[in-house]
């Protein structure tokens, strides 16, 4: 068992990717479009500082970075493309972030206790541990149906988990897109600060994926919102 684990780490250390292509009612953008530029955009690397600033949305610069805004309803699904697939075991996340008044998509930065989760995926556990989103080159959620109407980030998150026996060995790839959302309720959430919703030593982050064989996993951040 542990051979086989060693295998399959060597097999997908370079499997990196991105999530740069909006995807909505059936239309995939073009890259960066609607989602602002990441700093792997060439390399694909990932973040593994969780106290890094890059950990929001992995931005190139500060700022939309030319990427535009859709407009979506509530209860509708977006998604991202992903370039080269997710390869790497772990789990999938995407939080909201809502602009403050007077800001737009395109003009918020982030910051603040703004986050929010919607959706985050967990393994399913046997001989082996298997995850929903491997082999995943497009990824979606719904858009919460009381969402109160306004400007969003909308920020998918892949944790890669192959490393992540040791502190600082977890990979993180992350993407904000830009969103108006309109024909939902009045729900507005609190959120957490990105940094700062995760530490090194979170059991979701520093975690043995291969040996001994683990029989649980508790996904790091806040709980997923409710309407």
């Amino acid at each position: 068992m542990r051979t086989l684990a060693i295998v399959a780490l060597l097999g997908v250390t370079h499997a990196h990717y991105t999530f740069p292509g909006l995807v909505y009612n059936g239309v995939t953008e073009a890259d960066w479009a609607y989602v602002r530029k990441t700093t792997n955009f060439q390399s694909h690397g990932p973040v593994t500082n969780v106290q890094d600033s890059q950990i929001r949305c992995y931005e190139i610069e500060p700022g939309s970075n030319g990427a535009k805004t859709m407009a979506v309803k509530a209860g509708d699904a977006v998604g991202f493309r992903v370039d080269g697939a997710i390869q790497h075991p772990g789990p999938l996340a995407f939080y909201m972030a809502k602009a403050p008044a007077g800001q737009t998509a395109e003009s918020f930065s982030g910051d603040g206790a703004s986050w929010f989760k919607i959706y985050e995926d967990g393994p399913t556990f046997g001989e082996e541990i298997t995850w929903p989103s491997a082999g995943l080159k497009e990824v979606s959620v719904k858009i919460p149906t009381c969402l109160a109407e306004g400007y969003y980030l909308l920020r998918v998150e892949h944790i890669a988990l192959h490393s992540a026996g040791s502190s600082g060995g977890a990979q993180f790839y992350q993407a904000c897109a830009q969103l108006h959302v309109s024909g939902g309720g009045s729900k507005t959430f609190s959120g957490v600060s990105l940094p700062g919703a995760y530490k090194a030593s979170d059991p979701g982050i520093l975690f043995q994926l291969y040996w001994p064989t683990p029989t649980s996993y508790t996904n790091p951040g806040p709980a997923v919102v409710k309407c």
